[in-house]
């Protein structure tokens, strides 16, 4: 809760602080962090696929050349 707070006053002060509106401060940081909840969950989905496809590449054996083999006998 307290990084709520914290994220709700630096938005809205760096807002202000550019625009000298405290009605822009005040919708930038209500909006801001309701958008970066949406980006944050599309985030979260494209990291899940890419460890699943990792997890599936590491369960497939790896398939030897034989000339590599070959080179070590």
């Amino acid at each position: 809760m307290t990084f709520a707070i914290m994220h709700f006053f630096v938005a809205f002060s760096v807002t202000y602080l550019l625009t000298g509106s405290i009605a822009v401060g005040g919708a930038v940081a209500l909006i801001e962090p309701a958008i970066n909840t949406i980006a944050f969950y599309f985030h979260e989905k494209v990291w899940e696929k890419r460890d699943q496809i990792n997890r599936q590449s590491l369960r497939k054996p790896a398939l030897l050349d034989s000339s590599l083999l070959d080179s070590f006998l």
